[in-house]
């Protein structure tokens, strides 16, 4: 089975966060090895892709999939979900009218 997302084929996870973003993740994340030169370029034009007035919105599109990874993969990332606190009531003072 093909699958394709808005015309395009992907086939692994890599594919469709890239499609998802409309960039490599590799821009984001960076690789194993890089040197200073190349995180450098690499941030350069991440830096410039933020500047586009079209992937203005594209911060909250990696938070949220990165929020989305995380949830989905709790075992891998220990998270343990923590206790709301009870809501404070705060007494009024004051003459009554």
């Amino acid at each position: 089975m093909l699958n394709y997302v808005s015309g395009h084929r992907a086939d692994t996870p890599q594919d469709f966060a890239e499609l998802a973003l409309g960039t490599p993740p590799e821009l984001w994340l960076g690789v194993d090895g890089e040197s200073d030169e190349e995180r450098a370029a690499r941030l350069d034009a991440a830096r410039d892709i933020l500047a586009d007035p079209d992937y203005r919105d594209l911060t909250d599109a990696l938070i949220r999939l990165a929020a989305r990874v995380v949830d989905d993969h709790t075992d891998l990332f220990n998270v343990i979900p923590l206790a709301r606190p009870a809501r404070r009531r705060t007494a009024r003072r004051g003459a009554a009218a």
